[in-house]
């Protein structure tokens, strides 16, 4: 008699490929997807006996499915403009982290912030390197990364003060001084709008001033002088004195007090040369400042952030400067198709795949980030239609093997009648 379990065995394999291949057709457009294949084995064979050379004679007992693993081909990586998006090129997984603590990793990247954390569509928070003060200790275990809203860029008192300033060879004494108003910054972050303003002396030669409004300062009145001088020109209109820059000016009530807002004292240099050149000209062409520049900032607030291809989150501040915020860490294991599928494109560590190593994207060969993008799925389409017919195919020999064992099954029991 026919062994009905044979063709039977080749139905059940057949059918979970039919399923797996309808599972990929169905994901060909979930982010991070990995294509996963069905891999046949044999089952274990009945020896009958020998033939005369004593080579076995073995019958089959059908087939199993062997294995089913994924396919971790690099999948398209697509612009989307979302800055919480985030696509892996290469080697990794995100770790990310659910309400109770356990700890799995996705390739997906399409991320969305909730209360101030970089969290999955599912509410998983992804886990990374914090910064502290803008410095990013991958020594360190990772935690849920924040995104820094709220966060307050500290100001920056001026120190430099650099003016591209001609003044008019044809003014002569006793003519209205030319003004220019620069604004600094103090160690509150809060501005202050001096005024630098020069008369001419005679040929060559102007007298300057630097001024402040005096309730800056804590006084009234008039606005109050912090420091003054001469500068000379040659006859090709070349500063020649000062020869250097005009350091050490304190802005502040006499003896460097704090200003009339806190706010320490302020010293800054007065840059008056490039290199050589001077940046104050007397040529015959009307006063005017063509550039103004000082280094100072006052706080700001986070106005956006970008993730870069080292994972690292980078906040840009209104008062126009950046900080790190966090790092990306992206996990690798020793066997990849050990790993566990969760659903939700979620994979759990295995013995067979080994614990996770995490380390900073771009290191120990893991792949790099891109900020703004996602990993499609690798699945194609062609490659599964293809599957899908030699699947059904199988699927079918298998169908005919069994109504052909019942078939010789029925005209073995009519031979009794």
């Amino acid at each position: 008699m026919p062994n009905f379990s044979v063709p039977l065995s080749g139905l059940t394999a057949e059918s979970t490929a039919l399923s797996t291949i309808a599972n990929n057709l169905a994901n060909q457009n979930t982010t991070g997807y990995k294509d996963k294949v069905v891999l046949f084995s044999d089952l274990f064979y009945q020896t009958l006996g020998t033939t005369g050379s004593g080579d076995p004679i073995q019958l089959g007992a059908g087939a199993q499915v062997g294995s089913t693993p994924s396919l971790f081909t690099q999948g398209n990586v697509s612009s989307t403009g979302v800055p919480t998006d985030v696509a892996i090129q290469g080697a990794g997984f995100f770790a990310v982290q659910d309400a109770s603590g356990v700890i799995r990793y996705t390739r997906a990247g399409d991320f969305t912030e909730l209360n101030n954390y970089l969290v999955t569509p599912s509410g998983q928070q992804v886990l990374g390197y914090p910064a502290v003060n803008g410095t990013i200790n991958t020594g360190a275990g990772i935690v849920p990364l924040q995104l820094g809203a709220g966060s307050i860029s500290p100001p920056t008192a001026t120190t430099n003060v650099q003016l591209t300033t001609n003044l008019n060879a044809a003014a002569k004494p006793g003519d209205a001084p030319f003004s220019t108003p620069v604004t600094i910054y103090d160690s509150l972050g809060a501005s202050h709008v001096l005024t630098f303003t020069y008369a001419n002396t005679g040929p060559g030669t102007w007298n300057y001033s630097i001024s402040i409004p005096a309730a800056d300062v804590g006084a009234t009145g008039n606005p109050v002088q912090v420091t003054s001088g001469t500068l000379n020109f040659d006859s090709n209109g070349k500063l020649t004195s000062p020869a250097s820059d005009v350091a050490a000016i304190t802005v502040g009530p006499p003896n460097t007090g704090p200003l009339s807002d806190g706010a320490s004292a302020l010293t800054f240099n007065w840059q008056l040369y490039n290199g050589e050149t001077g940046l104050l000209t007397q040529v015959a062409s009307p006063s005017s400042t063509s550039s103004s520049q000082q280094n100072g900032t006052g706080s700001g607030s986070l106005v956006k952030f970008d993730i870069g291809a080292d994972g690292t989150i980078t906040g840009s501040f209104s008062n126009g400067k950046t900080q790190a915020l966090g790092q990306l860490a992206l996990a690798t294991f020793a066997n990849n198709d050990g790993l566990q599928l969760e659903g939700s494109t979620d994979f759990s560590p295995t013995l067979a795949s080994g614990q996770a190593v995490v380390g900073a994207p771009g290191t120990g060969g893991r792949g790099t980030l891109s900020g703004g993008a996602l990993e499609s799925s690798n699945v194609d389409i062609a490659t599964e239609f293809a599957a899908l017919i030699v699947a059904q195919r199988g699927y079918e020999a298998n169908a005919k093997a069994v109504t052909t064992f019942d078939q010789i099954t029925q005209d073995t029991i009519a031979l009794k009648q």
